[in-house]
């Protein structure tokens, strides 16, 4: 009796629904079980994860705050990923983008509001570009490994703004604390119905981005390198300026998500700016597929997730390793189902035809 995992042909949107809500059943019922263990009920625990996620105003805008950062830097990975090219360095990414804006945030406060929110929009987003352009440059020239240098990046960045808050950027009202000063009031983004109005910014960005990977040429020329490289050379695609350009703009989209935070959220520069969102951009990127509608929805959904898991620890007791272990669960079901919609194990005795006559 023999195993084989055979590629699946593109499956439907239909299929790829049913895959997913499979995982998702399943994921419930074992963390349902999980719950048994600690003495609650499960059905009561899933309520009040989502009552702590959307049960009132408030909670459903916190869910909203933590999905923005999400939606924006995932939009940028999954460009990256679209060309094949394995940004893991979203994290640094965010860290640059938010440094650079917070450069001008806390020099130039007496610039009037829109103007300075304006310049900070872009020094975010260029922060975050160039960040991107030194993987994409050394891939580019020397085909050097891109998910160690990305991930190295952000530790690159994270001592740098270290470095920062403990040293020149020091604010020397905080009492010898380490702190860098926070932002005066027109460097702080406004609200819109109660939420930063980074939320319409994540929305504008879904819509330009499915604009541009299904309907522009840079797009398609994205999609071509990354399916294969020699099919891009023999289209024309000039491969060194796709990589760069596709980096330049993942990075400069992770980087906006950090003038967002810094801005919005913190309201000045620190070492928390990025706060693991980078990483977990990874995993809502590809529980998207890399459509930017469907990474709306899942990162809503995580958002929702950590906002319930959060609650539950207070409205039952559950530690915060419990909860950590019932959000886990849930991701490796939904990740796991990612396999069985590209390929598929087929039981058999023997090879297939075509390899018995090679054979």
């Amino acid at each position: 009796m023999q195993f084989r995992v055979v590629k699946k042909p593109e499956i439907s949107q239909k299929q790829y629904f049913l895959i997913m809500l499979a995982a998702i059943t399943l994921a419930l019922l074992t963390s349902g079980l999980f719950i048994l263990l600690l003495g609650f009920n499960p059905l009561g625990v899933y309520a009040s994860m989502i009552q702590g996620a959307f049960g009132s105003a408030y909670r459903i805008e916190q869910t909203i705050v933590a999905a923005v950062p999400l939606i924006i830097i995932s939009l940028g990975v999954a460009i990256a990923f679209k060309m094949k090219f394995w940004n893991i360095g979203g994290e640094g990414q965010v860290i640059m983008g938010a440094f650079f804006a917070s450069f001008l945030a806390l020099n130039y406060q007496h610039l009037s509001r829109p103007l300075l929110l304006l310049l900070m929009v872009v020094a975010g987003f260029i922060g975050g570009a160039l960040w991107g352009l030194i993987p994409a440059f050394l891939k580019a020239k020397w085909d050097t490994n891109e998910t160690i240098v990305t991930l190295m990046l952000n530790y690159i960045a994270l001592k740098w703004v270290t470095y920062l808050q403990y040293g020149p950027w020091k604010d020397p009202a905080s009492l010898g604390f380490p702190k860098i000063a926070n932002f005066t009031e027109n460097a702080i983004l406004p609200k819109l119905f109660g939420v930063h109005i980074g939320w319409v910014i994540a929305l504008i960005l879904v819509v330009i981005m499915y604009i541009f990977m299904n309907y522009s040429k840079k797009g398609f020329e994205i999609a071509v390198l990354g399916e294969s490289i020699n099919t891009a050379r023999y289209a024309g695609i000039n491969i060194f300026r796709t990589i760069l350009f596709t980096m330049f703009l993942s990075g400069g989209l992770c980087g906006l998500a950090g003038m967002i935070q810094a801005s919005a959220v913190i309201n000045t520069l620190s070492v928390e700016v990025a706060g693991g969102v980078g990483f977990t951009a990874i995993i809502t990127a590809w529980l998207g597929a890399l459509k930017p509608h469907w990474i709306v929805v899942v990162s809503v959904l995580f958002a929702a997730m950590v906002q319930g898991g959060s609650y539950i620890q207070t409205a039952f007791g559950i530690s915060a390793a419990s909860a950590s272990i019932i959000q886990a669960m849930i991701l490796f079901f939904v990740l796991g189902s990612d396999f069985f919609t590209k390929y598929k194990v087929v039981i058999g005795s023997s090879l297939p035809a075509d390899r018995k006559g090679a054979k």
